[in-house]
């Protein structure tokens, strides 16, 4: 079906920037008063901490910057998400950049100026100026800094390396732009050119020989530019040793850690439970191999859908059954959810030159947008789930906290969206006797556990490894990188499945690595929400009032604590060793089935 224009799309079906700003003039207003904010902070970053009323005056200008800033930024980055072949639209972004400099430049030196400041005089403004206590939190977290902060002069030029981090943004236009796939044949024999869009849908194809081939020419690709995928790689890893031995940490994972205020072994904890439960992902995948009825499983049959089944969901049906699943939250929820849905806030279909895939996305002030790519099907109706639950858990959290404190952690972010998942699957369970649904949705939810649990943790932990080489100094060649991630990929799947050579190079297609130690999250906030709405499907109205209060908090405390008032400790293993439960009791509810 060819993609729709955007303006042959029904209104009710794009959402409405026009709550954010009325039209591109009024954004171009706010641009220039946020550019005289940043002037007028600017002004006085010299004489903030020279009086109790001077830093107050300066902490609500960076408020006022933050609100308007924050705007500005979101129109500018949905504008452009609906159109990403408009030039123009792109436009809005840049504008936005200088100004964003200028800015990181003077927080540098209030936070600079704020560690030197002595405890006593602090403590002094608090008792002059009673407003000033608002922040006390705010600031506490930017004192924990204090072992880790270099003198201003120093702090002021590393402000200024962000230019040079470029691995990120060269890898991605090196991915995304430069790199040439060959064509390959798909079920039907037609030639189509290979993309890094389309290889997914190609791995799920029913027709073995497809796969295997663009598995083999997918990853050829990749194999013929290790070398240089390698080097921008290293570059990274060379980046985040650097920040995190200039700022004194013990190594780039405590650095990464600290801001969360996450120890050590919340990571540790998670690599070494789910490397003890490999037994059960090789159980899984032996059960995949009898599915499939193939004599041995590779790589490129993990893709595969194990059950033959269509099953439509209009936009409108996937949103009731949504609903439906998510009532035992109550009225209050349900209405929220019926806001977001009718008032403009979602943008659904796709149209030429949007941005693929899905997010929810927004600023303080202003309920959150939610982008889709809609397509009728199960796996969609799952994203509006899942997005919804991120645009709840803002919702909450603005509703309940002021801007300074309504910011969550991306630890948490991900436990509202897939608490939101785990209680619609449960649901459809629940509410089908079709053999074959149960074994749909059943395997549906087994691979959410093998790219989640297992496959992020596999990635988390080659990004340790390789870590820890580049802070010793030690050579890591393409050669060698691809060893690390063979041997993972080998401990991580187990003896039930054949480890293709291929498979040695898939480090090389991982965006996340360029953003150190993010993917442990998606492995931790899984574990958290299959625990968390375990006990809400348990326990009922106590463990509901627990989690809606965790949706409440926002950023009010550091996540770890946060979801210990939910009912979950991820400081111990229980959380994962719970999921994996979980994901064990659905392997004999499908070796049932079959």
């Amino acid at each position: 079906m060819k993609t729709q224009k955007r303006e042959e799309i029904a209104d009710k079906y794009k959402w409405k920037l026009e709550h954010i700003f009325k039209d591109l003039n009024d954004w171009e207003e706010a641009v220039i008063e946020s550019e005289k904010l940043v002037s007028n902070l600017d002004a006085k970053k010299d004489s903030i901490f020279d009086s109790a009323s001077n830093l107050l005056m300066f902490l609500r200008l960076t408020d006022d910057f933050d609100l308007i800033s924050g705007k500005v930024a979101a129109y500018a980055h949905l504008k452009g998400d609906e159109n990403t072949k408009d030039s123009k639209r792109q436009e809005l972004k840049q504008r936005l950049q200088p100004i964003g400099r200028s800015y990181s430049a003077i927080y540098s030196v209030f936070k600079t100026s704020l560690l030197k400041l002595e405890e006593e005089k602090l403590e002094a403004y608090y008792k002059e100026e009673k407003d000033l206590l608002f922040y006390k939190k705010f600031l506490d977290k930017v004192l924990r800094y204090k072992p880790h902060t270099l003198t201003p002069q120093e702090e002021l030029i590393i402000s200024q390396t962000s230019r040079l981090n470029s691995a990120q943004r060269t890898y991605n236009a090196f991915s995304n732009a430069d790199l040439v796939f060959p064509t390959v044949k798909d079920e039907k024999g037609n030639e189509i050119e290979l993309t890094q869009s389309n290889y997914t849908k190609l791995m799920e194809s029913k027709d073995r020989n497809v796969r295997e081939n663009v598995f083999k020419e997918f990853y050829s690709v990749y194999k013929q530019y290790q070398n240089t995928v390698a080097a921008t790689f290293y570059a990274s890893l060379e980046k985040d040793t650097f920040y995190s031995q200039v700022r004194k940490y013990n190594s780039s994972l405590e650095m990464s850690l600290f801001s969360d205020n996450v120890p050590l072994e919340v990571y540790n904890n998670l690599l070494k439970t789910v490397e003890n439960n490999v037994p059960l992902m090789e159980k899984y995948l032996e059960l995949r191999k009898k599915m499939l009825g193939v004599d041995e499983l590779h790589m490129y049959d993990l893709y595969t859908p194990l059950v033959d089944l269509d099953m439509e969901f209009s936009y409108e049906k996937a949103f009731e059954t949504v609903k439906e699943a998510l009532s035992v939250f109550g009225d209050k929820y349900i209405s929220e959810l019926e806001e977001t849905y009718n008032g403009g806030w979602i943008d659904v279909y796709p149209n030429e030159g949007k941005k693929p895939g899905a997010y929810k996305s927004g600023t303080y002030g202003v309920r959150p947008y939610i982008l889709l790519n809609h397509k009728d099907n199960l796996n969609s109706m799952f994203t509006l789930c899942h997005e919804l639950g991120h645009s709840q858990h803002s919702v909450y959290s603005q509703e309940n906290n002021p801007m300074l404190y309504a910011q969550y952690s991306i630890f948490t972010a991900e436990v509202a969206s897939t608490v939101n998942e785990v209680l619609l699957m449960r649901y459809l369970l629940k509410n089908t006797n079709d053999k074959k649904m149960k074994q749909y949705l059943i395997t549906y939810f087994l691979e959410q556990f093998r790219s989640t649990v297992f496959r992020q943790t596999m990635f988390a932990a080659f990004e340790q490894i390789t870590h820890d080489k580049a802070e010793k100094g030690q050579p890591l060649t393409a050669e060698i990188l691809s060893g690390i991630y063979y041997d993972l990929n080998k401990k991580y799947y187990g003896g039930a499945v054949v480890h293709d050579e291929e498979i040695a190079i898939e480090w090389a297609r991982i965006p996340h690595f360029y953003n150190a130690f993010y993917v442990y999250k998606y492995a931790t906030g899984f574990s958290a929400a299959i625990s968390l709405a375990k006990q809400i499907l348990e326990e009922g109205e106590p463990a509901v009032e627990r989690y809606i209060n965790f949706l409440k908090s926002g950023g009010r405390d550091y996540p770890i604590e946060l979801l210990k008032g939910a009912g979950v400790d991820m400081s111990t293993a229980k959380p994962i060793e719970d999921a994996l439960e979980v994901f064990g009791g659905l392997i004999k509810e499908l070796e049932g089935l079959i």
